[in-house]
């Protein structure tokens, strides 16, 4: 009778699995290299490869392009309410919120940002483009809108803060609510997949909403593209 055997690459899944399961390698955390997988199992990088993709079809880790093989994060939690407020949301989730300022300007007002934040057709509007952060992993690309005429020192506020509730603060706006949002499934694209730290094609979620305040008058027009696997979006009132 012949014993059948386990595959060498099934083998190195299931230790690598258990790796992950006992805590030696945390989400987020990036596997070893190819080469000294290889080494440690005394095989060639094809088996190891094979051992990698499977446990990526399992959602144990995921492949960066250039950077290497991580664990999959556990998605945060991710409130989309009334009250939108990104260090509270992952403050609450229990992760540590973060955010880099990619870039700031100031120009025309295109015609969704115009019909968005009912402006003049000369209007001109401060963009806020951004890579939110949860313990120091990248969970979304943003890009937030707002009217240059009302607020005049934004970038310079954003830039220094880097934080949209409080420069708003800074410009008598003590408060603000969502007025609506629209989420819709995406593909990543090569820039947002650079930003996200994903393959150009992943899923991403896209939100697109408008905040208003205490007056009802828009002052922000927002759009987020989240990545799929790391963001579990729930619905909030508040």
């Amino acid at each position: 009778m012949t014993t059948k055997r386990t595959p060498i690459w099934q083998s190195i899944a299931s230790s690598l699995t258990e790796d992950i399961t006992e805590g030696r390698y945390a989400p987020g955390e990036k596997l070893p290299t190819e080469a000294e997988l290889s080494a440690r199992f005394g095989v060639n990088r094809h088996t190891v490869r094979h051992a990698i993709k499977s446990m990526s079809e399992n959602g144990l880790v995921h492949a960066r392009r250039g950077a290497g093989v991580f664990v999959a994060q556990v998605p945060t939690d991710y409130a989309i309410g009334k009250r939108v407020r990104f260090h509270r949301n992952l403050e609450q989730a229990g992760r540590l919120p973060g955010k880099e300022v990619l870039h700031l300007e100031t120009r025309a007002a295109d015609t969704s940002e115009k019909e968005a934040l009912q402006l003049s057709d000369n209007a001109r509007v401060h963009v806020y483009d951004g890579l939110s952060l949860a313990d120091d992993q990248p969970i979304a690309v943003f890009r937030s809108v707002f009217p240059a005429a009302r607020f005049p020192m934004l970038t310079d506020q954003l830039a220094d803060l880097q934080s949209v509730t409080a420069a708003l603060k800074a410009n008598s706006v003590p408060d603000y609510t969502r007025a609506w949002t629209r989420l819709t499934a995406k593909r990543a694209t090569a820039t947002q997949a650079l930003h996200l730290r994903l393959n150009e094609g992943d899923p991403i979620l896209r939100s697109i909403g408008v905040n208003v305040d205490a007056n009802q008058s828009p002052i922000e027009f927002g759009t987020t593209w989240f990545a799929g696997d790391r963001v579990t979006l729930t619905l909030s009132e508040s």
